[in-house]
């Protein structure tokens, strides 16, 4: 197992910093995700890891062995890419056996190796088989089984899932992750899908105009995003603008589209201006509740199955998200009013820009 330490790198291009001065660290045998929007620098950094890139300023440590100035092949990564990368003009074996060829293993030992691999992936007994036969969960488990093959120190993902259909892809990443822990190998992720980052990951960096935002495992990134972007980006929110009012000694009185809402602890001085991060999920209809309470108007309900969100306004007409389970009964046209509780210690207040 090898530990993944990333000081202080950099890469630009043309006038755009795509990486600018990241540094951070992957524990042995963990998986870490990089995630965010398109154009936030996660793949050059990737790449930059891998080899493919080449790195301006920093330093990238495998363990205690400095690796970015070597190439490629001298780094013992393996990559698994967004396209699969898989050879039409080779079987399934062939695939797989490619990278061992490479590097020049004994002959004898090819075959075992490969069927392990394949085994690993579910694959037994398709090594015949032609990629035009596969579908395309079958192509992904073939290029992680090339991977797998060489017996990497890193394993490398860049956005693997994305040219599957939603239910495969949840299935694939399940798979990903108890692979990555059954064997114990470090590997960096990267995706702009945040259920799926919050699904598999250990730890998340999260990546905004080539520098962090915030790095934390999944439950801190959600929980307590430290930034209005980290909140809005990670599972959606609702941001409300406001202004702090009194504080009482325990509770600071934001208002807020046209109500007002109770923050715990001293937030901000009175008349400095807020946004607000309430999760959907945080939200619930009122059912004679004596707590808080934001009135609002109901706009739609969308049925989802498990779940339904229904979009409203607050009295200035602001638009808020509410999630609920999907047997709660809500009743009404467009227009109904409706009473939502919230516990204050579940709202997050930040300065507003």
């Amino acid at each position: 197992m090898t530990t993944i330490r990333i000081d202080r790198i950099t890469r630009t291009f043309g006038t755009v910093r795509a990486v600018d001065d990241v540094s951070l660290t992957v524990d042995e045998g963990k998986l870490f995700t990089l995630l965010g929007p398109s154009g936030c620098g996660k793949t050059t950094l990737l790449r930059m890891i891998a080899g493919f890139a080449d790195v301006e300023a920093g330093s990238i440590w495998f363990g205690d062995r400095r690796i970015d100035s070597l190439p490629a092949h001298q780094r013992n990564i393996g990559m698994v890419f967004q396209n699969y990368a898989i050879f039409p003009n080779l079987t399934v074996e062939g695939n797989v056996a490619y990278g061992l060829r490479a590097r020049k293993v004994n002959p004898a030992e090819i075959p075992a190796r490969v069927a392990k691999a394949l085994e690993r992936v579910r694959l037994g007994g398709y090594g015949p088989r032609w990629p035009h036969q596969l579908s395309g969960g079958q192509l992904q488990r073939v290029a992680i089984a090339r991977v797998l093959v060489i017996e990497p120190a890193v394993l490398l993902f860049d956005e693997p899932l994305s040219n599957l259909d939603a239910q495969l892809r949840t299935q694939m990443r399940v798979e990903i992750r108890q692979l990555q822990q059954a064997l114990g190998l470090t590997a960096v992720y990267v995706t702009h899908d945040q259920e799926e980052a919050l699904a598999i990951s250990d730890r998340i960096a999260i990546l905004r105009a080539g520098k962090i935002e915030q790095i934390g495992s999944p439950e801190e990134i959600y929980q307590r995003p430290q930034t209005a972007f980290v909140a809005e980006f990670l599972g959606g929110t609702n941001m409300l603008p406001g202004v702090a009012g009194a504080f009482d000694g325990q509770r600071t009185e934001v208002a807020t589209c046209g109500t007002s809402i109770s923050v715990p602890g001293k937030v901000a001085e009175a008349g400095q201006k807020l946004l607000l991060s309430i999760r959907p999920e945080a939200l619930r209809l009122a059912e004679g509740s004596d707590g808080p309470l934001l009135q609002a108007k109901l706009v739609l309900r969308e049925f989802l199955g498990q779940i339904q969100r229904l979009h409203a306004t607050l009295p200035d007409g602001t638009p808020i998200r509410v999630s609920a389970l999907g047997g709660h009964q809500v009743g009404g046209a467009a227009g109904t009013a409706l009473a939502f509780a919230y516990d204050p210690a579940q709202i997050i207040a930040y300065l507003a820009p």
